[in-house]
């Protein structure tokens, strides 16, 4: 990777962890007045919706009667599931708590590449990514109130191994899909079913199309699923899948900082404890084993010689 990649992949995460990190309050603002399948399948429909507009000039790579399997089971794991499942979870189980669930993801991302990807599992990765869920754990220690749902666990549980499954797949079958039209289309499919689902289970009365609604599903059906997925698919279809989900660590703390800054939530001591032990995942899972270093160093003695 060259320098001017590098500096790419880096502004990318730096958008990506961002947008992820305020989506959380901007979401819950707009979940207040509309139920949360109606709004997540709306927010996925439109969002694959207008990728897909984007895509038209190229819909040839779409090759729907040949990958129409691979885009309806990304749809099922990263659409559906997670967002249906994380979306009922939050309405059982406090935000802070369910969120350590939901961000228990990097973490099987790591074990599922190392068993279907082939990525390396060193002990200074298994470290890092065990220190950074313990650093999420600590961010989101003020939010453990109120009384545990065994329904709420399970589902945030699933709605981490949905995640980390669609992740992987996407990566596994990059190959014989296009990129872009991998997000579009199961962002799509998944908003339909999403729809559907709500369309049955909830009321449509239950909706307040105020501007704070409409604000929650512009944001999600342009930033929070077209852009940022295309951004974390192709970072992981470049480089190492566990490596890139570690960064996803960084989301609940991002969250709760903007809650400091933007809410006047109060900035604890277990906050500062999750940053540290956040940045020390991040540096831990992305340091170089030693042969790669050897392997850099011998590439920079014979460029300069």
């Amino acid at each position: 990777m060259n320098i001017q990649s590098g500096r790419k992949s880096t502004l990318m995460l730096i958008v990506l962890v961002l947008t992820w990190g305020i989506s959380w309050s901007i979401y819950k603002m707009a979940l207040a007045y509309s139920p949360p399948l109606l709004f997540a399948g709306l927010r996925s429909l439109f969002g694959g919706a207008i990728l897909a507009l984007f895509l038209l000039p190229k819909a040839r790579n779409l090759q729907w009667r040949r990958n129409w399997r691979r885009y309806a089971i990304s749809a099922l794991l990263n659409t559906a599931g997670f967002y249906g499942l994380q979306n009922f979870g939050l309405s059982y189980m406090p935000a802070g708590l369910f969120s350590v669930l939901v961000y228990f993801q990097p973490i099987l991302i790591g074990l599922f590449a190392w068993l279907w990807l082939g990525e390396k599992m060193t002990v200074l990765k298994v470290l890092g990514l065990i220190l950074g869920f313990v650093g999420i754990v600590a961010v989101s220690a003020d939010g453990f109130t109120g009384e545990l749902s065994a329904i709420g666990i399970a589902l945030g549980l699933l709605s981490a191994l949905c995640w980390a499954l669609g992740v992987i797949y996407v990566k596994k079958e990059s190959k014989h899909v296009d990129a872009m039209w991998m997000v579009a289309a199961p962002s799509f499919l998944g908003g339909i079913a999403l729809t559907a689902v709500g369309s049955f289970t909830e009321s449509w009365a239950e909706v307040a199309w105020n501007g704070t609604y409409w604000a929650g599903l512009g944001f999600g059906a342009t930033f929070g699923v077209p852009i940022t997925f295309v951004i974390y698919y192709t970072l992981v279809n470049q480089g190492d899948a566990s490596k890139v989900a570690t960064f996803t660590f960084l989301v609940p703390l991002i969250a709760v900082l903007a809650g400091t800054v933007f809410m006047n939530e109060p900035f604890t001591y277990s906050l500062l404890v999750g940053l540290a032990l956040i940045v020390l995942s991040i540096c831990f899972v992305n340091r170089p084993s030693a042969p790669s270093l050897k392997r850099q160093a011998l590439e920079t003695a014979t460029r300069e010689a």
